[in-house]
């Protein structure tokens, strides 16, 4: 298997989006929410799609739009129009909703639990296990894991103003991952009591690390 998983920024970045159903209007949805330019090829579209910021346009028209593009999102029903709008976007980024694997671009299920992302990909192979995957995946972290995201993050940028070698850095964020007073703290979702015992910590870090 050749795919590998990346995140794209996609401020500002133009996408086509062939096909207004209930797909098509997913993939809008999400790369509006991330900051793209949403032109969706179709005869109708969505009330909201459009108030979101998506423009319609006429699919006799979808050689331009496909230049215009940086990624393709292919999701008609008609699999004539489908591989047609493949061939013109053969030198872009294509997702394609109908066969993922002739595209080179997977849109996966992702879901935020707080400022975790998390994506689930089966390879193409079960859509509908990936989504029972990820039910099993949101009932696994707690509370307390996105506390503790929150204090790694605020104890790196204390560690980055004094300790300059990246070994040490990860070995004291690595005591505070496994420091039985925080565990207890952000178990009671204690998070600016255990911030201000990292501080306390940090005063002695010269001894410490």
């Amino acid at each position: 298997m050749g795919w590998t998983p990346l995140f794209l920024e996609m401020r500002d970045k133009k996408v086509l989006v062939v096909g207004a159903g209930e797909v098509g209007e997913r993939r809008a949805k999400r790369f509006l929410k991330a900051g793209a330019h949403v032109v969706i090829l179709g005869n109708t579209a969505s009330e909201e799609i459009i108030d979101l910021g998506a423009s319609l346009k006429s699919i006799d028209n979808a050689s331009k739009w496909v230049e215009w593009s940086d990624l393709v999102v292919i999701a008609t029903g008609d699999h004539n129009l489908n591989e047609e709008i493949a061939h013109l976007a053969d030198y872009k980024l294509v997702n394609r909703a109908d066969y993922p694997q002739k595209g080179n671009l997977i849109v996966p299920t992702s879901f935020f639990i707080e400022d975790v992302q998390i994506c689930v990909f089966t390879g193409g192979k079960s859509p509908l296990m990936a989504k029972q995957l990820r039910k099993k995946i949101q009932k696994v972290i707690k509370n307390e894991d996105i506390l503790q995201l929150e204090l790694q993050d605020f104890t790196r940028k204390l560690l980055k103003d004094k300790v300059k070698d990246q070994k040490d850095r990860r070995s004291y964020l690595y005591k505070i991952l496994n420091d039985k007073t925080v565990e207890k703290l952000l178990k009671d979702g204690n998070l600016n009591q255990a911030k201000v015992y990292v501080e306390e910590l940090l005063l002695n870090l010269n001894k410490e690390v």
